[in-house]
């Protein structure tokens, strides 16, 4: 499916969408641009989608899982334990669609700081 790109302050994650409404409904949207927020090792931003929570969301997420978090209209990239995390698992606020899974290293995001532009596009 198509390729996207997030930037994140000066971090770049290429991801390739799944073929999921909440993808679709990303899709429909970019570009989107935002402000970076993190909570943990997680950075997630507002959008203007919005999407219902489809079968197999979830609040436990792999590093590089892209995710939609619909209670906050929000995409969400874990990469690292969050506040509510039990161990090193990556525990999101509460259940979201994966509607993308990134090609490049998420970890990179640790640099990224509350308030860092955010940009999603789909990719050249």
């Amino acid at each position: 499916m198509t390729e996207i790109l997030i930037t994140c302050g000066t971090v770049k994650i290429r991801a390739t969408c799944l073929d999921t409404p909440t993808a679709h409904a990303v899709l429909a949207q970019l570009p989107i641009t935002a402000a970076a927020q993190t909570w943990g090792d997680e950075v997630y931003f507002s959008t203007p989608v919005s999407a219902e929570l489809e079968a197999g969301a979830t609040a436990i997420v792999r590093a590089g899982e892209i995710a939609f978090w619909t209670q906050g209209q929000a995409i969400a990239i874990g990469f690292g334990p969050t506040p509510i995390s039990e161990g090193d698992e990556i525990r999101l606020a509460n259940p979201c669609n994966i509607f993308a899974n990134a090609l490049d290293d998420v970890t990179a995001l640790r640099s990224v700081r509350d308030g860092d532009p955010v940009s999603v596009e789909a990719a050249a």
